[in-house]
């Protein structure tokens, strides 16, 4: 496995999370890029996508802004459930429910080569 997953650039992906990063919601193009259903989906951490070339700073930063109101976009690369990976440009947001309940927002479309391989550069440079 370990292959490159391609995909349209008319792709959108598109989940929802508590403030915990629990899956709250998938649309499909999350569920057919990530081979995950969305019953495997719900409920479990966004962090099950996680690749392990992605630096933990890059996540931190991500946690900084989101909880001081801030929006967050970065390059991602993901790990599909079947080991494969996939880049995204993410966009990551709050947003409060009727009910006042906080939740993010996360909007993922296909990045630029040249953005991935800015990324995998500036990556090199960080734990």
């Amino acid at each position: 496995m370990n292959n490159e997953i391609t995909y349209s650039k008319d792709i959108m992906i598109v989940s929802e999370t508590n403030m915990k990063g629990i899956i709250l919601y998938a649309n499909e193009d999350f569920c057919n890029i990530a081979g995950y259903s969305k019953n495997e989906l719900i409920g479990q951490p966004h962090n099950i996508l996680r690749h392990s070339d992605m630096p933990k700073a890059a996540f931190k930063d991500l946690w900084e802004h989101v909880k001081a109101d801030k929006l967050w976009n970065g390059i991602v690369k993901n790990r599909a459930k079947n080991g494969d990976y996939y880049w995204v440009n993410a966009t990551v947001f709050g947003v409060v429910k009727k009910d006042g309940e906080k939740r993010l927002i996360s909007v993922r479309v296909k990045p630029t080569k040249e953005e991935v391989d800015f990324a995998i550069e500036l990556y090199k440079t960080l734990d």
